[in-house]
């Protein structure tokens, strides 16, 4: 047995083999458990010393010797096995002389592996072959079957490929059940050498069922799924060239494919409809049905050519007015009223056939989501009253979202260790983090040997604690590096329970703590470096001198520190004769309440009976009178809008240096080269250390946001909603953010900008007039694109905010309209998806009830021509004309 081990060792598939047929069944039993010793000690070598030539020959002996089925396919499939695997060949022919049920099971327990698994095809389908059995039609045998035939191409056509397969109806059928057609998306191409074409003339030919093959493409259809899914089985259905009895015959899967599916699909059952509709194949109310559904699609394109076609069949058999004209209604709720329009034109025109009451009751109904200008015209047609609405609109927003107040940290280390492997994996929000930050000074100060203990099953998965870390890593060096700070919230916990189990040494961590930043600075640097030496100087405590609580531990979610609790957090520390930690006192500065001067005052007169340096320093600091906004000026850099402030004064003054980079001038110009600080996941806890000073932040990330829109990045405008729910005046530099997300390529970043605009108009602190002039000279300037502020406005205005909505595009859009005017017929490059934005601002003035002139609007609405922006320009003026109903 020591001969096998050695020559799988070594790596020897062909000695291997030999060895274990000459053993008997029960001989190579017994080998098994040393085969399975062998692969505990492979897996458990590090992967720079590992020996990969030993896994083939492990693997065919491991076969050879399982008796089972399963216990065999569990060993061939094993993911260790998975990139040095047996040739197919090899591991056949040792598994020859096994009986041929042994091996059908073993095929179809292969075949129902994942396909992650990355078992052979070749093995699978020499199983199958060798034992006689079915083909088992797996999500892991089609795809490999796919990828075999796919890899053959070039040299024999891909059509005789397949119809030289033995099994290609049931491995047909299985690629049209594949669960995700993506592991195979790159063999799907187009021609006459792709798969489809393939498939269509063997269907063609009749080697492969042309209904069946047919139901299975609709179906697949049906299903829906990833943009791979129509690419491939929409141009199959094309190329199947469907007979009129076989279209006529799945009208129910068009009508279901016209309402559902994605747009692709959606326009071919459309196509097919409709002219099954005008061949007089579509009963009216088979056309109803069809309509109903895809009236109430978003894409324009769709809807238009579905109320072109009830036209035509209106046309020509006005009889069936009674059953077509409630289904043109569903278009009265569509969002484009050049949608809403059309349809109602096709009512006016056939409206004198509706003879039954209850219908023109339906119709009048769904009237109701018309714009009010096409309302009136509405019951004018349909010989009803129309009443103007006579109420006021008064606009109700959402309400800003309420700080929480921040639980007290876990008082059992062991709970405190779960909190702190879950910020591990996920890197929690502010409040959570500082709670574990709070907990851990505390638990280090009351008994450090139990905590060590709690938080051991969270170190023994770090890097750090594995045998063959300091092989790659020199930890010292690793933790110690300061000069460009901890990336995150991940990195300073990381630091801190690396400290506590003596990692890192305190020479380290003291020389980290006293080190400078890097020579090159950024407009981030500042909040980074405070966030780093708060953290250095709790890594550093725990170890030398623990404190027995943090004082910057903020009260509420958003960051703010109530000034009474810092008192009271001050006394314990005067109690207990602890050492103030410098950064954790600033930070405390930094964040207490100073807006309640009630309270703050209050709390100034118990800071200054406490008699320490601490509790004086902090009375001063409450009793200061409100600091004066630092001094800014606009600058621009290409396309972008930027601004620079002043020095801040009030944050020059005893803190120590990390903490007076915040009050440091800004300018847009410097260091942007060398910024490194790309982790978004930071942004949250910067927000959090100057919760009252909103502006000093937003002018630190006013280029991120920038490139949110100029340089379509993603996930730059996250911060929003928390800048929004920030403390302090939200001044130029907080409404440029806001300008930009507004405009952002990706529209979860819009989303967050909408929820920050949103927030602000709730708390009162929305200067739309400001916001709207930003965003009309960031439109001008090529900065933000109309089509996406239409989108973002669209999306804020949906939420009831009309009238916030309108007051900021009542200060965008004259200089759009006014670049139009000065710009000849052919307009403005940022002309292109006004008309966009004039239909929101029209559906805001109509719904909230504004009047008035806004400048350059009527030249607009007297272009000729009934494109968006005129049409959209003529419903806006003559909705801040109409005359107010008495």
């Amino acid at each position: 047995m020591s001969e096998v081990l050695d020559a799988v060792r070594a790596g020897r598939t062909g000695l291997t083999e030999l060895l274990l047929k000459r053993m008997t069944d029960a001989e190579r039993r017994k080998l098994l458990p040393e085969l399975q010793n062998l692969r505990k000690q492979l897996r458990a070598t590090p992967w720079t010393e590992r020996n990969d030539r030993a896994y083939p020959a492990l693997q065919m002996a491991g076969a050879m010797c399982h008796s089972g089925a399963a216990s065999a396919a569990a060993w061939i499939a094993g993911a260790d096995m998975r990139w040095r695997q047996t040739p197919a060949e090899t591991l056949l022919k040792a598994l020859a002389d096994r009986d041929t049920g042994w091996l059908a099971d073993v095929a179809r327990r292969l075949a129902a592996r994942p396909v992650s698994a990355d078992v052979s095809f070749e093995l699978m389908a020499g199983l199958v072959r060798a034992s006689g059995c079915e083909v088992p039609v797996t999500d892991a045998y089609v795809v490999g079957w796919v990828r075999h035939i796919g890899h053959g191409r070039g040299q024999v056509p891909l059509v005789d490929r397949l119809r030289a397969e033995p099994d290609l109806a049931p491995l047909v059928n299985g690629l049209f059940e594949l669960s995700d057609l993506g592991e195979v998306r790159w063999l799907f191409g187009d021609g006459p050498g792709s798969w489809q074409s393939a498939l269509a003339e063997l269907t063609r030919a009749g080697e492969l069922d042309r209904t069946a093959v047919t139901d299975a493409c609709v179906a697949r259809l049906l299903r829906g799924g990833g943009p791979t899914d129509h690419r491939t089985f929409l141009p199959l259905l094309g190329l199947l060239a469907l007979t009129r009895d076989e279209e006529r015959a799945r009208i129910a899967d068009w009508t279901a494919l016209a309402r559902d599916a994605t747009s692709p699909v959606a326009a071919h059952a459309q196509s097919v409809l409709a002219t099954l509709a005008l061949d007089g194949d579509l009963t009216p109310r088979q056309l109803a049905e069809a309509s109903e559904g895809l009236l109430f699609r978003t894409e324009k394109k769709l809807v238009r050519a579905q109320l072109v076609l009830l036209g035509k069949a209106l046309t020509r058999e006005p009889a069936a007015a009674a059953e077509l004209l409630p289904a043109v209604g569903q278009a009265f709720g569509h969002e484009d009223t050049q949608v809403q329009e059309r349809a109602l034109k096709l009512v006016e025109r056939h409206a004198k056939r509706l003879e039954e009451p209850a219908v023109r009751a339906g119709i009048a109904a769904a009237a109701e989501g018309l714009s009010p200008a096409l309302r009136a015209r509405a019951a004018t047609a349909l010989g009803i009253a129309h009443e103007p609405a006579t109420e006021v609109y008064e606009e109700v927003l959402r309400p800003a979202p309420e700080p929480f107040r921040l639980a007290p940290a876990p008082d059992s280390a062991v709970e405190l260790a779960e909190e702190i492997g879950a910020l591990l994996a996920s890197d929690g929000d502010v409040a959570a983090f500082e709670r574990a930050l709070d907990g851990l000074a505390r638990h280090a100060h009351r008994d450090q040997e139990a905590l060590r203990e709690a938080l051991e099953p969270v170190a023994a998965t770090r890097w750090w604690k594995q045998p063959e870390a300091h092989r790659w890593w020199h930890t010292d060096e690793y933790f110690g590096n300061s000069r460009y700070g901890l990336l995150g919230a991940r990195d300073g916990l990381e630091l801190l329970v690396a400290a506590l189990f003596g990692v890192v040494s305190t020479d380290t961590l003291l020389a980290a703590l006293r080190r400078g930043p890097a020579d090159h600075e950024c407009a981030h640097t500042g909040f980074s470096r405070v966030f780093d030496v708060r953290l250095r100087e709790l890594a550093h405590r725990m170890r030398t001198d623990p404190q027995p609580l943090l004082l910057a531990t903020p009260t509420w979610s958003t960051g703010l520190l109530e000034p009474g609790e810092l008192v009271d957090r001050l006394d314990t520390y005067h109690r207990l004769g602890a050492r103030v930690g410098a950064a954790d006192f600033a930070q405390a500065l930094f964040r207490v309440r100073r807006e309640d001067r009630t309270a703050a005052l209050a709390a100034a007169g118990r800071a200054a009976a406490l008699g320490t340096p601490e509790g004086e320093r902090l009375a001063r600091w409450l009793s200061a009178e409100e600091p004066a906004q630092p001094t800014s000026r606009r600058r621009t850099s290409g396309v972008r809008i930027l601004v620079e402030v002043g020095e801040v004064l009030e944050l020059q003054a005893d803190f120590p240096e990390e903490f007076r980079r915040l009050g440091r001038p800004v300018t847009p110009f410097s260091g942007r080269r060398y910024c490194y600080h790309w982790s978004q996941e930071s942004h949250r806890h910067w927000l959090a250390t100057l919760p009252e000073r909103r502006e000093l932040i937003a002018v630190r990330l006013l280029h991120d946001l920038s490139q949110a829109a100029v340089d379509d990045q993603r996930g730059t405008a996250a911060a929003l909603p928390l800048l929004a729910e920030s403390g302090g005046p939200a001044g130029e530099s907080t409404h440029l953010c806001l300008a930009y997300g507004l405009g952002a390529r990706h529209p979860e970043d819009r989303l967050a900008a909408v929820d920050a605009l949103l927030v602000l108009a709730a708390r009162g602190q929305l200067d739309a007039e400001r916001l709207g002039a930003d965003l009309g000279q960031l439109v001008r300037r090529g900065a933000v694109k109309p089509l996406r502020l239409a989108e973002s406005a669209r999306t804020a205005a949906a939420t009831g905010a009309n009238t916030t909505i309108w007051e900021m595009l009542r200060h965008t859009l004259p200089v759009q309209l006014a670049d139009l005017a000065t710009a000849g017929t052919t307009g403005p490059a940022s002309a292109r998806g006004l008309g966009e934005l004039l239909s929101v601002a029209a559906e805001c003035a109509e719904r909230s009830g504004a009047r008035g002139v806004l400048p350059h609007l009527s030249q607009a609405a007297a272009r000729r021509g009934s494109s968006r922006l005129v049409v959209q320009a003529r419903r806006l003026r003559e909705a801040l004309t109409e005359e107010t109903a008495a």
